[in-house]
């Protein structure tokens, strides 16, 4: 080959790689991790670097803090009360709950979109048919359960066939997963047509094996192990809570948390931490990899969580499910076309929104009325999220452990009714660790009858009717 050849070649592969789609919408790329709280962000330098190139939501709620129902309204943009997931497992939720063909990928697939799904979906994906690929994906690299649990030792439906991973150091499942979105990118990268990968690592969440020192919690990649074992556990107000007695029989029944309790607490504090170095390496390499490909500027990148996590506060050693904020909020990153940078987005937003903001972006229509609302409007300055309302719900799954209800939380309040008749008000302003319940103060009866009144109309809300303000006193 002449050397004038070489030369048009090599000119030929960066138009290639470089050039603009005819098409003006953007690549989407949803990273998630699980039980993650907004205070671990800060073992995440990669994803602080999207915020500081993107926007950072002030206050990102989880409706339903936790995993299933949490996913499904990421797929849906709809409450667990529309799209039905109640809980982890059936009968009330699962995988086998939600109906999968009038999802986010079945959505953006009709609108032309190359879609990837990689890492945990559904709890209980696989359990009826390992070999199953959800609806609207394209390519699916799913974690089958259970073995979504196993950082080692796990397998993966593959596009229909069963891979199994070992213990080897380098089938950790965080890097497995990197490895394959870093692929995927490379792949489509060139591609004209858009594309929508959906990265969802287990980490923090705690896993197998139950051995060492990160026993019964997350397990750390190999080279990450021991890396934050001198982190200090935080400790606000609301740790050990001292006085629980206006707490719901739920939490005011917890006894107090003893030396070895905190030690373990502290144990996992560290563990999950570690977990999440190998997440912030797979976004670096995957923000890589996009742009290589040329593709970054053309990509709206999301990070997220599907619910928080408690460590200690209100004599909660750890779980989810419940109200506060410890468990309800949830990191969001975003970073993009039509995400201006530094920004910082005021006022509430929530999991329910995720799906229609993507739409949004892709100028794709959804299969169902959502319930949420797009953030494009509110990046771009011409809607505000001043005095939003956000339901908050919990199933019937749990019994006495974690009574059903339904919250609703303000810009500034938080107005919970549990199914066993208890009540819990906050003002998040003068007591933001939520130490003590006003809703039986009658000096806030005023504002308890409000937010009972705006809790009332989205108990059973469904699209429009759910994007409603709270006129509070």
């Amino acid at each position: 080959m002449s050397i004038a050849a070489v030369v048009l070649l090599g000119i030929s592969v960066l138009v290639a790689v470089n050039r603009p789609r005819p098409q003006e919408r953007p690549n989407i790329v949803v990273v998630m991790t699980d039980d993650q709280t907004v205070e671990q962000m800060q073992a995440l330098p990669a994803v602080a670097d999207l915020a500081r190139e993107g926007a950072v939501s002030g206050t990102n709620l989880a409706a339903y803090p936790l995993c299933c129902p949490s996913r499904a309204t990421y797929l849906t943009g709809q409450y667990p009360h529309n799209h039905g997931v109640q809980g982890n497992h059936e009968p009330v939720g699962g995988y086998y709950r939600l109906d999968g063909s009038r999802t986010l990928p079945v959505w953006l697939r009709d609108a032309g979109y190359h879609t990837a799904h990689i890492g945990k979906y559904l709890n209980e994906y696989g359990t009826r048919q390992p070999t199953e690929v959800p609806p609207g994906w394209t390519e699916w690299y799913g974690a089958v359960d259970p073995s979504t649990y196993r950082y080692f030792d796990y397998r993966l439906n593959e596009n229909g066939r069963t891979v199994h991973y070992g213990n080897r150091p380098e089938e950790y499942q965080s890097d497995v997963y990197t490895r394959k979105a870093v692929d995927f990118v490379h792949r489509r990268g060139t591609s004209e047509q858009p594309f929508f990968l959906s990265l969802a690592y287990l980490a923090p969440h705690s896993g197998f094996p139950s051995r060492g020192r990160c026993a019964d919690s997350a397990h750390p990649a190999p080279r990450h192990a021991g890396d934050f074992r001198d982190a200090v556990l935080p400790r606000p107000p609301s740790f050990d809570e001292p006085d629980v007695s206006d707490k719901p029989q739920s939490v005011a029944g917890l006894p107090r948390l003893g030396p070895e309790a905190v030690e373990r607490i502290t144990r996992d504090y560290q563990c999950r931490r570690e977990s999440l170095l190998a997440v912030d390496e797979g976004v670096r390499e995957l923000v890589g990899a996009l742009r290589e490909t040329g593709e970054l500027d053309r990509t709206l990148i999301v990070f997220t969580s599907d619910n928080g996590f408690f460590q200690g506060e209100h004599r909660v050693p750890k779980s989810k499910f419940k109200p506060y904020e410890s468990s309800v909020r949830v990191p969001l990153v975003l970073r993009g076309p039509g995400v201006p940078p530094g920004t910082r987005i005021e006022g509430l937003t929530a999991n329910v929104d995720l799906a229609p903001t993507l739409l949004d972006a892709a100028g794709a229509e959804p299969g169902h009325v959502v319930d949420g609302r797009s953030l494009l409007p509110v990046l771009a300055g011409r809607e505000r999220l001043d005095h939003r309302a956000v339901l908050l719900e919990n199933g019937p799954d749990d019994g006495r452990r974690n009574p059903q209800y339904d919250a609703v939380r303000t810009d500034r309040y938080v107005y919970v009714e549990y199914a066993t008749g208890e009540r819990e008000l906050y003002d998040l302003r003068l007591d933001p660790h939520q130490l003590r319940s006003a809703h039986a103060d009658p000096a806030h009866a005023p504002v308890r009858d409000a937010l009972a009144g705006a809790l009332a109309a989205l108990r059973d809300c469904s699209g429009a009717s759910c994007r409603v303000d709270a006129a509070v006193p």
